[in-house]
């Protein structure tokens, strides 16, 4: 973990809440000039640590409000076969998140689907792309937390 003060923390936690915040507004919050401000910015984007600004969307609004967690158990454990599984993940836009496991499941994706017909087409783009011992879906039934947000690491004050 790089080496981070109160005032890097308190960035951090600014562009979580809301990363269109302008420099100026996060410099007057956090009491440094502009320039100081900006800079630290740019060393949190250069260092990795702010990977990139993006924009939520609201799944429900836009018609893909079904969210799908699918558990796969690999049919084969070669690097071809996970070469060509992660190939056609990679290229499914449904698949949010791609996950591989320990334990009995081998594999977990996150999918924000339409509907269970959506999801249909989904594992059939993936039962065609490979063998699977096992695939189950699971629909979430209701969403009790969902944040973006990483817990930041706590420094005494500034």
């Amino acid at each position: 973990m790089t080496d981070l003060d109160a005032i890097d923390i308190k960035i951090l936690d600014l562009l979580q809440q809301d990363a269109a915040r302008s420099i100026a507004e996060i410099a007057e919050q956090i009491h440094l000039s502009h320039n100081a401000c900006w800079r630290r910015i740019r060393q949190l984007e250069e260092s990795g640590i702010v990977r990139k600004r993006v924009a939520l969307l609201d799944a429900e609004k836009l018609g893909v409000g079904t969210t799908v967690f699918v558990m796969l158990r690999a049919a084969e454990y070669t690097d071809e076969w996970y070469e060509a599984f992660a190939k056609a993940v990679t290229k499914i836009p449904e698949v949010l998140e791609f996950y591989r496991l320990a334990g009995d499941i081998d594999y977990m994706l996150k999918l924000q689907v339409s509907d269970i017909a959506s999801y249909n087409e989904v594992s059939q783009k993936l039962t065609r792309a490979v063998r699977f011992r096992d695939m189950s879906g699971a629909f979430a039934m209701e969403e009790l937390k969902n944040t973006t947000a990483i817990p930041l690491p706590r420094k005494p004050k500034a």
